[in-house]
């Protein structure tokens, strides 16, 4: 904006002290049209080079197009509500609500000082305890007076109250807050601070080798009840709510893919979307999977006489040709784990790890396997690759097998 100006103008301000004396300093003024507007601003300061140093901050703004009126700028509260706004329909219920429980009383605030159970149930019930006292956060702040050594020290703020965990989970949907806010409201976010403290030596999720799968899908193939269950994770590499809410009319075999558009709750019922919006994806189907898919849609339960759920209860088996007795309904993600999933490894001789596993399982294989990073986030339903590398890629062969591959690579 190049006709944008601000003076500097000063005063003499006089003001009669309780002795009776007339105290005598000087007021420093900047002066200014406000650029959206055109109205008349001015701003006092008690100092020649606080005015000076507002001046050409104030300038540079403009200059750079971020000025934003300071006295009409939202705070991170309202920030907050709108990033909160953009999530509704966009995530499921369950995933929103954890997004309020961290934003509201990490971010938000105020923070209660207490245990984790006592800041649960007054997140729950917004009762406080008895005598609680709390800390305050950033809500309150105008996005415009946000900066990044504030953000610093409410990040270790939070990490005394709360852990790194909550902290740095909550640092995250900040800085989602603020890039939604530049976006929408035109105000500069503050760069994140950088060097802050990490979760250090994180456990990694235990994960099968391949020959340990290889073992456990022979066997799969062998246990016409109950193989399909155990085996579908680690050739599909779903999470365990997409298998289980998993319906097979999203099962196309003339396409050789696999739907995944919908997960099942804890408590049984289905939901008409999946974790994220990268959820939501096509799996193409190996051969392995299509074989065992195509047997056990034989004996696959059904919902009445159809076909349903492709991971439903079992029902009762009786005596050929007798029917199942009941079955066909959704099966609960507890009793998935005890009837299912543990006995197979336990009957195998195999180290148990948890159905999320077999997911780590299926992605680290497959980067192993030379898949592009790209395209195993696309199968996995991860919106940013990064997901998959940091969180989800694990060694499953040894250093040796790299540096065979760099030998390989240098031979002439």
């Amino acid at each position: 904006m190049t006709d944008f100006n601000v003076s500097i103008t000063s005063t003499t301000r006089r003001r009669k002290l309780s002795s009776g004396t007339i105290a005598s300093y000087p007021q420093y003024y900047c002066e200014y049209r406000d650029p959206p507007t055109g109205k008349r601003r001015r701003r006092a300061f008690n100092r020649k080079k606080d005015a000076e140093a507002f001046r050409n901050a104030l300038l540079l703004k403009v200059a750079e197009g971020n000025y934003v009126d300071e006295r009409t700028a939202p705070t991170v509260s309202k920030a907050l509500d709108h990033w909160l706004g953009t999530k509704e329909g966009g995530v499921k219920a369950s995933t929103l609500k954890g997004y309020k429980v961290v934003v509201n009383g990490a971010i938000r605030g105020p923070l209660l000082i207490g245990t984790k159970q006592e800041r649960a149930d007054y997140t729950e019930t917004g009762v406080a305890p008895k005598g609680a006292r709390f800390l305050k956060m950033l809500g309150d702040v105008k996005l415009t007076d946000l900066t990044t050594a504030m953000i610093r020290v409410w990040h270790k703020t939070v990490i005394e109250q709360c852990g790194n965990y909550t902290a740095n989970r909550a640092k995250s949907h900040l800085k989602s807050i603020l890039a939604l806010a530049e976006e929408d409201f035109g105000i500069r976010a503050p760069s994140m601070p950088t060097g802050l403290p990490r979760i250090r030596n994180k456990q990694k999720k235990a994960i099968l080798t391949p020959e340990h799968i290889a073992k456990l899908i022979t066997a799969a193939k062998d246990d016409p009840e109950h193989g399909i269950y155990y085996a579908f994770p680690f050739l599909a590499g779903t999470r365990p709510s997409e298998q289980l809410g998993l319906l097979w009319n999203e099962v196309d075999f003339d396409k050789n893919v696999i739907r995944v558009c919908r997960i099942q709750e804890r408590d049984g019922t289905l939901t008409e979307m999946t974790k994220t919006e990268a959820g939501t994806r096509d799996i193409p189907m190996g051969a392995t999977l299509r074989e065992m898919l195509l047997a056990w849609r034989i004996r696959c339960p059904r919902k009445g006489k159809e076909l349903h759920r492709v991971f439903p209860g079992p029902g009762r088996l009786q005596e050929w040709p007798l029917p199942r007795l009941g079955g066909g309904g959704p099966l609960l993600y507890q009793n998935f784990r005890k009837r299912y999933w543990a006995p197979a490894f336990k009957g195998l001789g195999i180290p148990y790890v948890t159905p999320h596993s077999a997911r780590h399982s299926f992605i680290s294989t497959l980067q192993a396997q030379g898949i592009e990073v790209g395209l195993v986030a696309q199968i996995a339903g991860h919106a940013n690759p990064t997901v998959t590398l940091g969180h989800y890629t694990q060694a499953v062969r040894d250093g040796s097998a790299a540096i065979e591959a760099l030998d390989r690579a240098y031979a002439r």
